[in-house]
């Protein structure tokens, strides 16, 4: 996913600090319940899903500048699943002790492990939805849509008041962050008691500088990450760890457990019949489509096998 999104991004010379070393602590854990958890994801969060980071030794910016090939990404873009940390913050979330997500990846993965709408700011956008400009309605996908950039798409809302055509979600370099996911992650992090950075480096700007906002209210910071960051020296605690490894012990220190993730993809079967030429048959003809419009792409469906049973009545 990170591969192809960094493909159709616009061309940019300086992408910060790339290559940077990755350091491995002792497993550590938040072991206190927050009144108001806020967590900042980045893209460490994803990679054990297939998905390759931009900075880490072997990142995806790191290789561009030396001039490498890109790494090959394990599966298919679609078919990253959620990884532990993803699962452990639904729990958390459901447990009431999560009370927002900010992330900075565009790889879907939250809103697909169960993450409320409400209760997440996607600041750069999501790779699998698209928005309609008129009147607001969101249209998360099961494959990636094709554009980047915030560029119409080749599909219309479908409300029948609407009907305007949808564009994609997902910012490119010039783009600024949209006041819909900035100002409630602004909100939160104000509000936050301890706001959790995840898998990140907290390179990017403006969007680097949201956890820092919680410290003027007594707020604090813990960071994990494999590498060091410009922010470290405004945290409480840094861990350099695996992000799956140390939530994994936090939850279990909550005394809490992980939930796999069970994906469910719905499709839609159409069924038309016609008469044959000398009206004594009735062909029938079954269509299976994607739920999100006939002409959608259906990335997890292989093939199709279609069993019917004939009843036979004799005088």
């Amino acid at each position: 996913m990170s591969l192809g999104y960094a493909e159709k991004l616009s061309y940019i010379e300086d992408v910060g600090s790339v290559g940077m070393a990755e350091f491995f602590d002792p497993s550590s854990v938040l072991q206190e319940k927050s009144k108001h958890l806020v967590v900042f994801t980045g893209a460490g969060i994803s990679t054990s899903c297939g998905i390759p980071d931009f900075r880490g030794p072997k990142g995806i910016w790191t290789l561009q500048r030396e001039g490498k090939a890109l790494p090959e990404a394990s599966l298919p873009f679609h078919r990253a699943m959620p990884s532990i940390t993803h699962m452990a913050l639904v729990e958390l979330e459901k447990a009431g002790i999560l009370k927002f997500v900010i992330s900075q990846n565009v790889d879907g993965l939250h809103l697909r492990s169960g993450i409320p709408r409400e209760k997440l700011s996607e600041l750069h956008g999501d790779s699998f939805m698209e928005s309609c400009p008129s009147c607001g309605i969101e249209y998360l996908r099961d494959f990636e849509v094709e554009t980047i950039g915030l560029k119409e798409t080749s599909r219309r809302c479908s409300d029948l008041k609407c009907g305007a055509k949808l564009k994609d979600t997902v910012l490119d370099w010039e783009d600024a962050l949209p006041d819909k996911e900035m100002l409630p992650a602004e909100k939160h992090c104000r509000m936050a008691d301890v706001v959790l950075c995840l898998g990140t480096s907290l390179q990017i700007t403006p969007a680097c500088n949201l956890p820092l906002k919680c410290l003027r209210g007594g707020g604090k910071i813990v960071i994990v990450n494999l590498q060091k960051t410009p922010k470290d020296k405004k945290a409480c605690l840094v861990i350099h760890g695996l992000v799956d490894k140390v939530i994994t012990g936090v939850v279990e220190s909550l005394r809490m457990r992980i939930p796999p993730f069970v994906r469910m993809d719905e499709f839609q079967i159409i069924m038309t019949q016609s008469s044959s030429a000398d009206k004594k048959f009735v062909n029938w003809t079954m269509r299976v489509a994607s739920v999100h419009g006939v002409k959608a792409q259906l990335p997890f469906i292989k093939s199709i096998e279609v069993r019917s049973l004939i009843s036979v009545y004799g005088d």
